[in-house]
């Protein structure tokens, strides 16, 4: 990207006063351009940049950081700002360098995770129990977040069956058959949690980093209330994390008997949305799981 976009953008948030020294760029997501920014007065942020229509993409970013941040339990990094310079919008904040982890990494990050996860969410759903008060994204995926008072329900309504009628023109009559079957059997399958969490919302290995403290930082969130399954499952679908992260998390106690039957059904809402972002190369994989849900219930 021109260097031009940095220098008019500091130039309009700060004036003259600062100044941009280097502009590096940041490789690894596959939405936005990223990029790390060195000012004139010594701080160092991180940007991301894309057409100005996705300004809607990170505002909704920007407010599942400071919901995160709120909650004093886990850290994420600090909006600066966002908005549109010129022909691309934009969201600014903090630079997370990276740095060794601690020795407990992985434990600190459990229990930190499973402390957000018992923080009260009365104050981010405006109505009902689950959910958001805003709609977000799914990496670059519309995410519905209306309010329900049920997990099952929200989970069937808000999450699997907007994904099923998005992915509706890759699969053939017999796949909409084991659909059909299946979502009507989703809510013998799920278990309401004891009490709402804030889930982060696509925990994969990717969106954490490991902060200039040692501790883990959650990135790239894609908030809700729901079950904090959900998170774990989410944890388990691409590799895995550390064994020592998930003998940690158990001791929060949040994990409900039978978890393991129910791991596939929370990851398949993000291998749908995988396939309805990336195309056909992940046919196979949403078949295979929804195959494994219906063996032992057909």
């Amino acid at each position: 990207m021109d260097r031009a976009f940095f220098d008019d953008l500091i130039d309009e948030l700060y004036g003259t006063s600062i100044f941009v020294n280097s502009v590096s760029p940041v490789y690894g997501g596959d939405i936005n351009e990223s990029f790390a920014i060195e000012l004139s007065d010594g701080r160092t942020m991180f940007i991301k940049t894309n057409r100005a229509g996705a300004l809607d993409m990170f505002k909704a970013e920007e407010r599942g950081l400071s919901a995160i941040r709120s909650t004093g339990t886990i850290s994420a990094p600090e909006v600066v700002c966002s908005g549109i310079s010129g022909d691309r919008s934009y969201l600014m904040m903090s630079y997370i360098s990276g740095a060794s982890g601690r020795k407990d990494f992985w434990e600190s990050f459990a229990h930190s995770l499973a402390d957000m996860h018992r923080t009260d969410t009365s104050g981010f759903v405006p109505s009902g129990k689950f959910g958001f008060e805003i709609d977000n994204y799914i990496g670059s995926g519309e995410q519905r977040n209306t309010p329900e008072d049920s997990w099952i329900r929200f989970f069937t309504e808000h999450r699997l069956k907007p994904q099923f009628e998005r992915a509706k023109r890759f699969f053939n009559y017999i796949d909409l058959e084991k659909t059909d079957r299946l979502m009507e059997r989703i809510p013998r399958l799920l278990v309401e949690p004891e009490t709402p969490a804030l889930i982060h919302g696509d925990l994969w290995s990717g969106n954490y980093v490991t902060g200039d403290d040692g501790y883990a930082w959650l990135i790239d969130p894609a908030v809700y209330v729901g079950h904090p399954e959900a998170d774990i499952a989410m944890t388990e679908l691409f590799g895995g994390y550390d064994r020592r992260f998930y003998e940690a998390y158990r001791e929060s106690g949040l994990l409900m008997p039978g978890y393991e039957e129910r791991r596939d059904i929370y990851n398949l809402y993000h291998m749908l949305n995988h396939l309805n972002l990336f195309g056909s190369g992940y046919y196979g994989a949403v078949m295979r799981i929804v195959d494994r849900i219906l063996v032992p219930i057909s």
